[in-house]
Parts: C-alpha cells; sequence; structure tokens
C-alpha cells in the first residue's frame, strides 16, 4: 500500500522556508508553545533540515492540566480562565522563552471547531498568537471564518509563522 502524505501542509512550505532562514542567518532561535495547533507549528520545524540549529524545543499544552504542570499556571489562572486571549498566550510565550531561553517564542491557542462557544475567542476559528523577544511581547488576533477543524489548525500554523516572520523582520508594532 502506498501513499503520499503531504507534511508540512502546502499553505506552510514557503513561511517555514522565509523563516528558518531568517532565524539560521541571524543565529537565532526559536520555542513554540501551542495548544490548538496541537503540534503542528513544532513538527513543521523540525522537518526542516537543521532544526537543530534554530529549534529550542515546543509544548503542546492542549489541557488545563498540562499548563499547570508545564507553563506556570496555578489553581487560580484555571479558575479565572475564560478562554484562549492575548493575554493568556503573552503569559505562555514569556513563561517557555524564560524557561529554554530562545530569541523568541510563539505561542498559540484558539478555538480550532467545529464547537465552541458564544465569546468571540469561544467560536471556531480565533486565534490569540504572541511572539514573546527581547523587544517585548507582541500579540495578534485572528478569525479565519472557517468552522472546520484541521483547516483552523492549518491556518493558525499559518498566522502564526506570519506573525513571526514579522516579528523578526522588524514588522510588528507592540
Amino acid at each position: 500500500m502506498s501513499s503520499t502524505v503531504e507534511f508540512p501542509p502546502t499553505a506552510l512550505h514557503d513561511l517555514l522556508e522565509e523563516v528558518t532562514s531568517l532565524l539560521k542567518s541571524r543565529s537565532e532561535t526559536i520555542s513554540i508553545a501551542e495548544t490548538a495547533c496541537g503540534g503542528l507549528l513544532s513538527s513543521s520545524l523540525l522537518s526542516v533540515p537543521g532544526a537543530s540549529s534554530f529549534y529550542k524545543g515546543g509544548l503542546t499544552l492542549y489541557t488545563l492540566e498540562s499548563r499547570l504542570q508545564y507553563a506556570g499556571w496555578t489553581q487560580s489562572t484555571i479558575s479565572s480562565y475564560s478562554g484562549p486571549t492575548p493575554e493568556i498566550v503573552s503569559g505562555l510565550a514569556s513563561h517557555v522563552r524564560g524557561d529554554l531561553k530562545s530569541t523568541y517564542t510563539l505561542a498559540e491557542s484558539g478555538t480550532a471547531g467545529p464547537t465552541g462557544g458564544q465569546t468571540r475567542n469561544r467560536k471556531p476559528g480565533y486565534v490569540a498568537l504572541a511572539v514573546d523577544s527581547e523587544a517585548g511581547t507582541f500579540t495578534r488576533e485572528v478569525e479565519t471564518g472557517v468552522g472546520q477543524r484541521t483547516e483552523n489548525m492549518v491556518a493558525f500554523a499559518v498566522e502564526g509563522l506570519r506573525f513571526l516572520r514579522d516579528v523578526i523582520k522588524g514588522d510588528a508594532k507592540l
């Protein structure tokens, strides 16, 4: 049985090339804190030859329990949790960057769908992004308008890499 699997997804190819070339040329590093992407960002970065020169590590923090264990969350963080927000991903990015000592940490948290809630940040297609760096923590919110889970996972990864590229190039605003 022969089947061809396209990995990483085609939509990520150009951004991966651009981001990893920037990181390599500057001798900079990246770490990842992802939730709704489920490891797609990390595995896509690791698919690039020479990843060990720029990839410091990543966490898939899908559950609240994993955030308690690995992201510095407390019971009070969980009790006041109201879904993905720029503040939530800023904290994830800052914590992971501090632990892994990378130049940048990209964090994302969103609602991939197909189910969700009524608030903006709980509707399928919403993602909050943060890139933590020495210059500060940059945030961005995106709504894809898509309700399909895997399409949103890829779209969130695209938006995350696009945002990371913008921060590295100095095109993002605090």
